[in-house]
């Protein structure tokens, strides 16, 4: 190494040393925006990817069915040992009030499993000696099932896949392969695929409304811009609530857009609006209009106007040269406009529930279901995943799309 080279090193060793206190400023400026970011966004998606995972209900209830479990073969009825080891466990959870647990978490997989299990412990807990087998069997036939002792076996684990293939219309065999979900209870893929058509067509319609008027935006005089820029801010300050409830007043029967299409004779008789998908786009997209139009804006008014211009001197006609040379400059502010109400979209709960039908419904309001109503929070952390993982593919694909550089918010 050369004399100039080991220079050029201290030289830089002696900078990056000088910066070191501008650095620690920096990261201490910055330290309480880095703390709140990982409480308030870090911790719930790791808490969401705990719980669409953990399995805690059959290994804390039953440890010693777990254990003499081990030795079993998979195909046949286990042996009175089992049993025994189920009794005692049993007799516990009825005094801890765990079988109810137990039961609730096996009957996601085993449809009745929850009163066997409430039965069995009922039953444990008068017991006093064997032989176990022939009371449990004589109970219910199902505990004599290889099928439910492989369910019971496969939920000793501390982690199950058993959330996340059920948000994926998938479930396991009792031989561990996977397979479709029954028909009528396939549900989640298609309401996957209706999310993400719902959020497609908000996308695609406030991007047609909302383009034009960005640009008119921008080439509009100062005073009527700034009306007219308040006119796209204005929704922003008001509460998602009230602006879904207005759409559910103007679409109801007996509402103004009813009243004046009837009123026009475009319409003979009052058309159902409310509680459909088109109510439901139509009142999304409203909401969402602006966080389309400002993207849009701010990277047409940079956009300097003397080039459409220059464009129809050089015999460009307007349509060319507006589609040729100013359209492509706005692409940033098009795909950053976009990704943002697709995304935003995708977790929409309130509108589609207040204004959609029963066919309406996202995957948002399947969350809320099995967190409020069904007290499920494995399968609504699985659907949250899985609405996760979308989000991100989608939003990694923009980017290999467009490249990172040509998504500008402003």
């Amino acid at each position: 190494m050369s004399a100039v080279d080991i220079d050029r090193i201290n030289v830089f060793m002696a900078v990056r040393k000088a910066e070191r206190p501008a650095r620690r400023a920096a990261f201490s400026l910055a330290l309480p925006l880095i703390a709140f970011l990982v409480v308030a966004f870090v911790a719930p998606i790791l808490y969401l990817l705990v719980t669409a995972f953990g399995n805690p209900e059959t290994r804390e209830v039953l440890p010693r069915t777990l254990v003499a479990l081990e030795n079993w073969d998979g195909t046949s009825t286990p042996e009175e040992p089992v049993y025994a080891a189920l009794a005692a466990d049993l007799k516990i959870a009825k005094d801890n009030s765990t079988a109810a647990l137990l039961g609730k978490r096996l009957n996601y997989e085993i449809s009745g499993m929850r009163s066997r299990v409430l039965s069995a412990a009922r039953m444990a807990d008068k017991l006093e000696t064997g032989p176990y087998k022939e009371k449990f069997i004589g109970l219910h036939q199902d505990w004599a099932s290889p099928d439910v002792w492989s369910v019971i076996k496969r939920n000793g684990a501390s982690f199950t896949p058993y959330y996340l293939l059920t948000a994926l219309d998938l479930q396991q065999a009792p031989d561990g392969s996977l397979e479709r979900t029954a028909g009528d209870q396939a549900i989640f893929l298609d309401v996957l695929g209706r999310t993400l058509f719902v959020a497609g067509l908000v996308t695609l319609f406030t991007l047609l409304l909302g383009y034009p008027v960005a640009y008119v935006l921008t080439i509009a005089p100062k005073a009527v811009a700034g009306i007219m820029m308040l006119m796209v801010l204005l929704p922003l300050w008001t509460s998602l609530l009230v602006r879904t409830t207005a759409w559910v007043v103007l679409l109801q029967s007996d509402g103004i857009i009813n009243d004046l299409l009837m009123a026009l004779h475009l319409t003979s008789e009052k058309i159902q609006l409310i509680f459909t998908r088109i109510g439901t786009v139509t009142a999304m997209t409203h909401i969402q209009l602006p966080f389309t139009i400002l993207p849009i804006y701010s990277v047409m008014r940079s956009i300097p106007t003397t080039q459409l211009r220059a464009a129809r001197s050089l015999g460009a006609g307007p349509s060319s040269a507006f589609w040729r040379v100013y359209a492509p400059q706005t692409l940033p502010g098009v795909v950053a406009g976009c990704l943002m109400t697709f995304i935003l979209s995708l977790g929409y709960y309130i509108t589609p529930a207040l204004v959609g039908g029963p066919r309406d419904q996202m995957v948002s309001n399947f969350i809320s279901v099995y967190i409020n109503r069904d007290l499920n929070w494995g399968l609504a952390a699985g659907l949250g995943v899985v609405l996760l993982g979308v989000t991100l593919a989608i939003y990694l694909l923009f980017l290999r799309l467009v490249g990172a550089d040509k998504i500008k918010l402003g």
